[in-house]
């Protein structure tokens, strides 16, 4: 019943998705469905719940703990964008459909962000500790880079397996899943990690003068 409701509610939106339908998908009789589910809140609800600590647990369960900072981060990647492109149907529940429909659905879903961002900042100061710099960003700054990096992510996700062109279209496809998620991984890392390799160095961005402004 929850793969059916998974199914339902990533085709059709949380508001136009019908008991009947899941029940019809499912094979079983509505009264079933409200007997173990009791409600449409309830069953997506558990819907999110079940989606979420799977995609959690496929991306702990890629990474590579004993590797250098980077590589940890670029196999959970790996992972995050393997499974995504493997479940299109609980990203787009979880993606489009909890965060969009209030509480108490975008709280479950903010709660399994938060993990991961927690997850993400344990490796950018763990690459400063790695990198032995006394210049590198500080508490908050790790804090929001690991903001900018989880979001990027859940943004190249779209893209690769939903836009048209992107590495869950027939090009990427082409390649074999695992290699397209591997590249797409890859392409973030190529964007935020040489950055934050410079930060942690101690460079920093300095905004242009304007044209005739003093020093």
């Amino acid at each position: 019943m929850l793969d059916a409701a998974v199914i339902t509610f990533a085709r059709h939106g949380y508001r136009a998705a019908s008991m009947d339908g899941v029940a019809e998908l499912a094979g079983v009789s509505k009264p079933l469905v409200y007997l173990y589910l009791h409600s449409k809140e309830e069953l997506f609800s558990a819907v999110i719940r079940r989606e979420a600590a799977a995609l959690t647990a496929a991306v702990t369960a890629a990474v590579e703990p004993d590797a250098p900072a980077d590589r940890q981060l670029w196999s959970g990647l790996t992972g995050f964008f393997a499974y995504t492109a493997a479940h299109p149907e609980s990203w787009a529940v979880l993606h489009q459909q909890a965060r969009t429909q209030g509480e108490p659905f975008a709280r479950e879903v903010a709660a399994m962000r938060a993990g991961l961002v927690d997850f993400v900042a344990g490796l950018i100061a763990a690459a400063t500790r790695e990198a032995g710099c006394a210049t590198g960003p500080a508490g908050h700054e790790v804090a929001g880079l690991a903001h900018a990096l989880v979001g990027a992510a859940e943004s190249l996700a779209e893209w690769a397996n939903v836009r048209p062109g992107g590495e869950g279209s027939a090009r990427g496809a082409a390649a074999g899943p695992r290699e397209a998620a591997e590249r797409t991984a890859a392409t973030l890392m190529d964007f935020a990690w040489t950055g934050m390799g410079r930060l942690m160095a101690g460079e920093r961005w300095e905004r242009p003068r304007a044209a005739g402004e003093r020093p």
